[in-house]
């Protein structure tokens, strides 16, 4: 995982979004917010087929949007989290992109005005 405050390299960004962009994949971010889940959990509330589901699963592994854990007490049963760090780091791209969106509006509105401010004299 990257630290705090560095910026997420192109390919990691792009896996990110792309594992973001498919409908199902948020479905399961959404389900997740409340906590914990097991695989057949998840595909049996998004009305989905097991295998459909783990590819899915596997998609958001991939892109550290959520970690496997095992039960300690069954070593058969997986569990899914949220993986906060992933979601900290697109917080902080997002957070970059408004701080340059509002800088260049500020900009935009501040040229605007002055040209505005001689046209009337």
């Amino acid at each position: 995982m990257l630290t705090p405050g560095t910026p997420l390299p192109p390919a990691t960004l792009d896996a990110t979004i792309a594992a973001l962009a498919d409908p199902a994949r948020r479905q399961v971010i959404d389900m997740l917010k409340a906590g914990p889940r097991r695989a057949g959990e998840i595909a049996e509330e998004a009305g989905m087929s097991g295998p459909a589901m783990s590819r899915h699963l596997r998609q958001l592994r991939r892109a550290h949007l959520i970690v496997e854990e095992r039960v300690e007490e069954d070593a058969r049963v997986k569990l899914y989290r949220l993986a906060p760090e992933r979601f900290e780091e697109l917080q902080g791209w997002l957070e970059e992109v408004r701080a340059f969106w509002t800088g260049s509006l500020g900009a935009l509105k501040a040229h605007a005005e002055a040209k505005a401010g001689r046209r009337r004299k």
